[in-house]
């Protein structure tokens, strides 16, 4: 109901959602604009990946899971994946699977560009200020639609003021809105203006 209101109002397609793994979340997105990408939120992935472990371990689970959420490349973060699988898998099973089963869509930043990595990661950062403007009204608390027409998804509050702070590099949005996918946060050769490099 909420996301019909926003299209009915004038809202275009989101390219991507951010979000954590409230299903009924994303029934609704893909319900109301199916084209947009998910994004799954890492601060409550680490959260549910690190219940399913001692507390022991914790600290070095929660290292290894920061060499996937910040490799440089997918491959990198694939690999660091396969690592952890292999360490854990034996003892920690529902730890590895809690994982592997949404490396997908944790990976989606990629696709990206890298200045926008750390806003799509996690929209935790977000959340107390979107919770207090717009959860009560919306009932998706926390949870925040990528849109250039939005101010959310534009904007990032700052952690010390009750203020908006700009996407960084937002003049690559057109770039993402026009359906430019970049390769590990690079903008592909050729698109948006760059030019191909010529054969010799």
């Amino acid at each position: 109901m909420v996301l019909r209101d926003l299209k009915r109002r004038g809202m275009r397609q989101p390219v991507v959602a951010i979000g954590d793994g409230a299903l009924g979340f994303w029934a609704a997105v893909r319900d109301v604009w199916p084209k947009t990408r998910e994004q799954r939120d890492w601060f409550h992935k680490l959260g549910n990946i690190l219940d399913k472990l001692p507390k022991r371990l914790q600290p070095r689970v929660k290292a290894a899971l920061h060499e996937v959420m910040y490799a440089e490349t997918r491959e990198q973060a694939r690999e660091a994946i396969t690592r952890f699988a292999t360490e854990y898998d034996p003892k920690y099973p529902k730890a590895v699977t809690t994982l592997e089963k949404d490396a997908d869509v944790l990976l989606t930043f990629f696709d990206f560009p890298a200045e926008h990595w750390k806003h799509l990661r996690t929209f935790e950062c977000d959340r107390l200020i979107l919770r207090d403007r717009a959860a009560a009204s919306t009932g998706y608390e926390g949870r925040r639609l990528t849109d250039e027409g939005a101010p959310d998804a534009l904007q990032a509050p700052r952690h010390d003021a009750d203020q908006w702070q700009r996407l960084d590099r937002a003049h690559l949005l057109p770039l993402v809105r026009a359906g430019i996918v970049f390769v590990d946060g690079a903008q592909p050769e050729g698109k948006g203006g760059k030019p191909k490099a010529k054969a010799a």
